[in-house]
């Protein structure tokens, strides 16, 4: 504090002292002006006005509180007491002097009067925006930011940054990251205007244009109630302009607690589901924690990318114990220490090492741990290798699938919920094939309707960030130099986040009747090409210049488009109106466990030609990837004829 006083009182000794010295230059020019109309003083006079002005001067400014703040504060009403001051200073000194030899100069006065307060003000203007500028340059140099949105998100952040910045008490480096240089907005009757000293120049339209004519260095979203589509488009704008993109959250998920007290606190780096053109998808906590809290909950592939945040997610809401079951050690462990760490004792956890194709082994954990709830999210998901191990899909997904539900409902399991995925719908490959026919499995136990289990279907599509998803290997190629691979320009798919699936597979558990298969309104489907794109350009790169993308052809068994509902199950609204229920078909009774027994047959011979030939007979919808790309390639084209016309 003493520190500070000293500063500040060397400050106002410093700025005194110009101003001493601007009377005795002001007073020199005045008097030089007047020589040439023969009204200049004499020498001695004029050095008895500037010692007497000089102190005057100084006075006046003190009372009119030109030395009571700080320069870089310094605004236009600061100017008026720069002004009064001089006023006062100038004429309290042609008094004196008056009174003492009764000379009295009136146009060097009025001369002397103007060039000072102009003298002293311009220095004040110029030291601000020259001295000051170049010592925040030092310690608080940001990025020069362009700011989208002139409204109350705009005005808050702006002040926040001003407060923070010019603070002499401030240590944020949260802030120093940003330099506002200007606004962009939409509203024209805005144009011109300033918000907190930054103007308001031009429409989203104009983006590109200013981001070169202003040297912009990051691009802020500052408009957090935005709509979807609204958003998505201007968010792609900003991707186009090669410089990174900061967002302010959706209101809703705004949070102003001890580690988050300002808006500026909770602004981040633009991520990938912000150009999924839609808002991050909310359920109803209430449900899950009642239909959780006090149970055993048994996750399958409990380690990996679904399972693992499944189980992070169920710690919240208070159960009994959760069962991790995982036969890759590796990751079982990591979510093991990641749970102790954060709960210690008060979480009940048993991590099992186990494989749900073991019958017995997973009968002895029934046994042994009794579970009330199964999240069956143990699979093989990676299409092209199922495609060369077919025999591997079907003993995993389908054997592993009907082990887990069998036991389920022989031991009286509360709910049994299985994870699949859009690649079951019309499915062209082994995995999508295997997956359906885990769909069909589950359906088939729920229609038995023996003891008292609660079968139910959780479809969704691509995953973003989950092992084996499409973004961790774009940001590792991008990260690496290598040019980012793209299978087919046309391909197409749904996406969601970790988070929205894990929440709609225990929503789904929670208001589950029964047979059911739930659905999540994703939107619209995304062009992977588009994704690859705006992910470059995330990165600061010009896509197709400082990163390639390379078509390297649809790999096995892939399909151009996903879907979510095959052409016979309609959907049905739910409490939450964006999960649906789809009307799964009926499954004959009769041919089914002998279909499925043919399969496993196949399966355990590791013959794979009999093993897809056994898929195909048990999935009728199971169809070839060239067939189905053809046709929809087809349908394409004919659509694109129809609208141009």
């Amino acid at each position: 504090m003493k520190k500070l006083l000293g500063i500040f009182k060397i400050r106002k000794l410093i700025l005194a002292g110009a101003d001493v010295f601007f009377v005795g230059v002001s007073a020199l020019i005045a008097n030089f002006i007047l020589s040439f109309r023969g009204l200049d003083i004499e020498e001695a006079a004029l050095v008895i006005l500037i010692a007497v002005s000089s102190m005057c001067c100084i006075g006046g400014l003190m009372i009119a509180g030109a030395y009571s703040k700080l320069w870089r504060y310094f605004n236009r009403r600061d100017y008026l007491s720069c002004v009064y001051g001089a006023v006062i200073g100038i004429v309290a000194s042609s008094a004196i002097v008056y009174m003492i030899d009764e000379s009295f100069y009136p146009a060097f006065s009025l001369f002397h009067m103007g060039i000072f307060i102009c003298a002293i003000c311009l220095f004040r203007y110029l030291f601000k925006r020259t001295m000051i500028t170049i010592s925040d340059s030092k310690s608080l140099k940001g990025k020069r930011t362009m700011v989208i949105g002139g409204g109350q998100a705009c005005r808050t952040i702006l002040k926040e940054i001003y407060n923070a910045k010019h603070s002499p008490y401030s240590d944020d480096k949260q802030v120093t990251v940003f330099d506002p240089v200007c606004i962009i907005d939409d509203d024209r009757d805005k144009i011109g205007t300033e918000i907190e000293g930054v103007e308001i120049i031009g429409t989203t339209a104009e983006i590109s244009k200013f981001v070169k004519d202003k040297r912009i260095e990051q691009i802020l979203f500052a408009i957090p109630s935005c709509l979807e589509d609204e958003r998505k488009r201007i968010l792609d704008i900003c991707t186009e302009t090669d410089v990174p993109v900061k967002v302010v959250p959706f209101i809703g998920n705004l949070v102003f607690d001890d580690e988050n007290k300002t808006i500026i606190h909770q602004i981040r780096d633009i991520k990938v589901e912000d150009l999924l053109g839609r808002d991050p998808i909310k359920f109803d906590n209430t449900d899950i924690r009642s239909f959780i809290g006090g149970k055993v909950c048994m996750v399958t592939g409990g380690g990996g990318s679904i399972g693992s945040e499944l189980v992070r997610q169920i710690a919240k809401y208070d159960p009994s114990r959760i069962i991790i079951v995982d036969i890759y050690e590796n990751n079982a462990y990591d979510i093991e220490q990641e749970l102790r760490m954060e709960y210690g004792d008060e979480l009940s956890l048993v991590t099992l090492i186990a494989s749900v194709r073991d019958y017995y082994r997973m009968n002895q954990i029934f046994c042994t741990y009794k579970p009330d709830v199964v999240f069956h999210a143990a699979a093989h998901k990676h299409v092209p290798l199922m495609e060369s191990s077919p025999m591997e899909a079907i003993k995993n997904n389908i054997i592993g699938t009907f082990n887990v539900a069998t036991l389920a409902q022989f031991h009286n399991v509360e709910k049994f919920v299985m994870i699949s995925t859009d690649k079951a719908v019309n499915p062209t490959n082994v995995m999508g094939a295997s997956k359906r026919c885990c769909e069909m499995i589950v359906q088939y136990l729920a229609q038995q309707k023996e003891g008292r289990t609660e079968f139910v279907t959780t479809r969704f599509g691509n995953v973003l960030g989950s092992n084996g998803s499409v973004i961790p290997l774009f940001k590792k190629q991008i990260e690496q130099g290598r040019p980012v691979t793209v299978t087919h320009p046309d391909i197409i798919r749904y996406f969601m986040t970790i988070p929205e699936a894990v929440n709609l597979v225990m929503e789904a558990a929670a208001i589950a009747n029964g047979g059911e298969i739930f659905v999540l309104d994703m939107g619209k489907p995304v062009k992977i090409v588009t994704l690859a794109e705006n992910l470059i350009r995330m990165y600061g790169k010009e896509p197709y210049k400082d990163v390639d993308i390379v078509f390297t052809g649809l790999r096995p068994g892939e399909k151009i488009k996903e879907e979510l509902l095959m052409n016979e199950e309609g959907l049905q609204k739910t409490s939450n109106k964006l999960i649906f229920i789809g009307k799964q078909i009926e499954i004959d009774e009769a041919s089914f466990p002998m279909r499925l027994n043919d399969l496993r047959n196949a399966a355990l011979k590791n013959d794979e030609a009999l093993a897809v030939f056994a898929l195909h007979s048990m999935v009728p919808t199971f169809t070839t990837p060239e067939e189905f790309n053809t046709k929809e390639l087809r349908n394409e084209k004919l659509e694109s004829v129809v609208e141009s016309a």
